[in-house]
């Protein structure tokens, strides 16, 4: 097994802090903004590219940020007009992510989502995962005064897909590429409807990309796992020893991303329906809700619970079941039920060739905190579950770091049983309608 093979000493898990900039104003540092380490205990700096006055937000808000979507299956993707983009550099003079703010419909459930920009060698740049290109967004890009050549999807969801056709009309020159056996429900849509054009696909451990020599691949292309197969290219940034993903692990901040407003922060802690229905019974006071820490912190505890569960059991008090999913390297508990459970043989190929082959230090997905410095123990432990799935294959030569992964992998697999109970249920009743497949249980399939 190829994970036995991984040595990695552990260390404590930490995604970086940040705060805001001011940009506009004439004493304000440069955008040209180091991040420091994770181990350190100082900030990172952010820069968004407004103001930090009423006046300049106001402005800003108008017509910076202005951006309509309204399209997206069940539910349509906000903001619907409004996106603050937030630029932060995750490694000196290489990497740098952009962060927007992202809405489930009419919901007061926000998460963010992150595009990274890597310049490489030959100075350049190479997009991951496109953003809304709004022109606050595309100013922050620009500002970094190189030209981009490469935008990346890598992956087939929607949420990603849906920026790669517009993003890539600012930079007409830019060569996209995309994730294989692109595909979308309840219609399977051709990439041109997306208005992407002249897309090239990602391969599998490709050397012969322009950017090979600094940057690795590995494709998780999975069976059927219902509608659709799960793609998600993996990259590894040599330089830096970064590894990026999209949805494969998560790390969940106590602190809600800056690209949340406070709007969104505040309707998520006040007791609407949704709380009602998720409170253990337990009576719902009826009150206003005052802007303080306290409350942004508990709407973003409870648009957290909503997203990894979609029912979690107590909205009322989120604080327990937050703190058990909250600081640690995960793999989100609905990609683990309604996918990875399906095909943990690929998956455990993937992850092990991963762990195997890269010796990164950090890694950034595409939502929630980054970047995360872990290790590759640290990576190999989020997927401790497969081992229960793929028994004969995790026995087999069990080495010290597999060992410890196994052991961790106890506290990252970890979800609390009342929170998963509408996910399990959502899962049986998919399996039912044959909209997914049964989850491996014991024996590979």
């Amino acid at each position: 097994m190829a994970a036995a093979a991984v040595a990695s000493t552990s260390r404590p898990l930490r995604a970086t802090p940040r705060r805001a900039l001011p940009s506009s104003s004439s004493h304000a540092p440069p955008y040209g903004i180091t991040a420091l380490p994770v181990r350190s205990r100082r900030p990172r700096l952010a820069v968004s590219a407004s103001s930090s006055s009423p006046g300049a937000e106001a402005e800003a808000g108008g017509g910076e940020r202005f951006y309509f979507n309204f399209t997206g299956f069940p539910f349509p993707l906000g903001p619907f007009l409004n996106r603050r983009t937030i630029r932060t550099e995750a490694v000196r003079g290489s990497i740098w992510l952009f962060e927007q703010e992202q809405a489930l419909g009419f919901s007061s459930v926000s998460t963010n989502t992150r595009m990274t920009v890597i310049k490489l060698r030959p100075g350049g740049l190479w997009v991951h995962a496109p953003i809304a290109p709004t022109k606050e967004c595309i100013q922050l890009l620009k500002e970094l005064d190189a030209p981009v050549e490469h935008i990346v999807l890598p992956t087939f969801a929607y949420e990603h897909k849906i920026f790669v056709g517009p993003f890539s009309r600012k930079f007409p020159k830019a060569q996209i590429w995309v994730a294989p056996r692109q595909w979308s429900w309840p219609l399977n849509l051709p990439l041109e409807f997306f208005g992407i054009f002249r897309a090239k696909p990602l391969k599998d451990e490709d050397d012969g990309t322009p950017w090979a020599a600094e940057i690795e691949q590995k494709v998780l292309s999975s069976p059927e796992v219902g509608i659709g197969p799960y793609v998600e290219v993996a990259f590894y940034h040599k330089p830096s020893r970064t590894l990026l993903v999209t949805d494969a692990v998560i790390f969940v901040p106590r602190q809600p991303p800056e690209c949340i407003s406070k709007e969104s922060l505040l309707a998520s802690a006040k007791n609407g329906l949704a709380v009602k229905l998720l409170s253990k019974g337990k009576e719902v006071p009826d009150e206003p809700v005052v802007d303080n820490k306290l409350n942004r912190e508990k709407g973003w505890e409870r648009m957290v619970l909503q997203i990894l569960f979609l029912g979690p059991s107590n909205l009322l008090e989120p604080n327990a079941s937050f703190a058990q999913m909250s600081q640690k390297l995960i793999v989100s508990p609905i990609v683990k039920t309604l996918v990875f459970s399906k095909v943990p043989d690929k998956v455990r190929d993937w992850v092990d060739r991963i762990a195997a082959d890269w010796r990164f230090r950090r890694i950034i997905p595409a939502h929630f905190a980054a970047p995360v410095n872990t290790s590759r123990s640290d990576f190999l432990a989020a997927f401790a579950f497969l081992d229960e799935l793929l028994p004969e294959r995790s026995a087999a030569a069990p080495g010290l770091s597999l060992l410890f992964a196994s052991f961790m992998g106890r506290a990252a697999s970890y979800f609390p049983p009342d929170d998963m109970k509408t996910l399990s249920s959502l899962d049986q009743f998919l399996v039912s309608v044959g909209a997914v497949k049964k989850t491996v249980s014991g024996r590979k399939r």
